[in-house]
């Protein structure tokens, strides 16, 4: 079998390091998953996904010429839309919807600020307790303290 970039192959995980895992394919060639490449969700220990003599399932990624193969468990799931069996439990929720500035409505009307109301509205606030700080500052300074560290 010809082993090309983006071929689908299966395998059994052969070792497991750190970093990643190796998987023997087609009368003895080996690849490797690296550890960013074997679950959709992040990936802190590999052991807790990959066992080794476990029959997988990757995407080819990459020959080098080399001929050292890099595989992909990860990219071969989301093709394959298999991608919530390989997230752990905790991880199985609702994906976010994507986050989208409305605005803030005001107390006055129903309708959403703008963009500039709202950030008159923090410079205000910020130059209020800017002042505040400052007052407190010279009353401080007034006891003989200095913020030099000079006493």
């Amino acid at each position: 079998m010809q082993i090309e970039t983006g071929t689908v192959i299966s395998g059994k995980v052969t070792g497991i390091t750190d970093f990643g895992a190796f998987v023997e394919f087609d009368e003895g060639k080996t690849g490797m998953v690296h550890i960013s490449e074997v679950g959709v969700g992040f990936v802190k220990d590999i052991r807790e996904h990959l066992k080794v003599g476990q029959e997988v399932k990757c995407k080819v990624l990459s020959v080098s010429p080399e001929g050292k193969i890099s595989l992909s468990i990860k990219k071969y799931l989301l093709e394959n839309e298999n991608a919530d069996e390989a997230k752990p439990q905790e991880q199985k929720k609702q994906p976010a919807k994507p986050r989208v500035w409305q605005g803030q409505k005001s107390a006055a009307s129903s309708e959403p600020q703008s963009f500039e109301d709202m950030m008159a509205h923090f410079k205000q606030i910020s130059n209020d307790k800017m002042s505040d700080l400052k007052k407190n500052d010279s009353k401080r300074g007034s006891r003989g303290y200095s913020r030099r560290g000079n006493n």
